[in-house]
């Protein structure tokens, strides 16, 4: 002990009382499959950097949201992955798509995967709002590890990257410029 104490000196405490568990049944709601929605990254120009949990993710989802179907069918034939479903969620229909997605991904019993045409959904782009109507509605949200080009893009410019400030993609044509100076 060290300190010269005695283990008669301790003080025994009765057991604490426990109550009886009672089993009720579940409830209805609790019974219900819980679905959700995973974010999976696709490959930014070599499709060898597809990881494997994106391609099980995409053959276990019922329905894949995508930026671009036409990019994302090529994909999945690619992977040879026939999904049940292939909807639309890009830039000029997020609004007003993600709270009525939200319905139709907690009916489905495994779930959905969003993707964007390439790298990770959510990097300056809408995925963002359907994420933020999932959480509201507590279906579960998950987020796969893969192709991104920001951390690369980074790490091969030999800046010191302990700390450093994302302020999105800049634009492709109008503004480009006023938003360089900006910055």
């Amino acid at each position: 002990m060290g300190t010269g104490e005695s283990y008669k000196n301790w003080k025994l405490e009765p057991p604490l009382k426990q109550k009886p568990r009672i089993n009720h049944p579940p409830s209805p709601a609790s019974l219900r499959p819980v679905s959700k929605l995973t974010i999976v990254p696709t490959p930014i120009g070599n499709l060898g950097d597809i990881t494997l949990r994106a391609i099980e993710a995409l053959r276990s989802a019922d329905l894949v949201l995508a930026e671009d179907t036409r990019v994302t069918a090529k994909l999945l034939s690619h992977l040879g992955i026939s999904t049940p479903k292939l909807w639309s969620y890009g830039q000029h229909n997020e609004h007003r798509n993600a709270e009525r997605l939200t319905a139709d991904i907690a009916a489905l019993p495994n779930g959905a995967a969003l993707v964007s045409d390439a790298g990770t959904p959510g990097i300056s782009d809408p995925a963002y709002l359907l994420v933020r109507a999932c959480l509201a509605a507590d279906i579960a949200i998950e987020c796969l590890p893969g192709p991104t080009a920001l951390v690369p893009a980074l790490v091969e410019s030999g800046l010191p990257s302990a700390s450093f400030t994302f302020l999105g993609f800049l634009p492709h044509k109008k503004g480009r410029e006023t938003r360089y100076r900006e910055i």
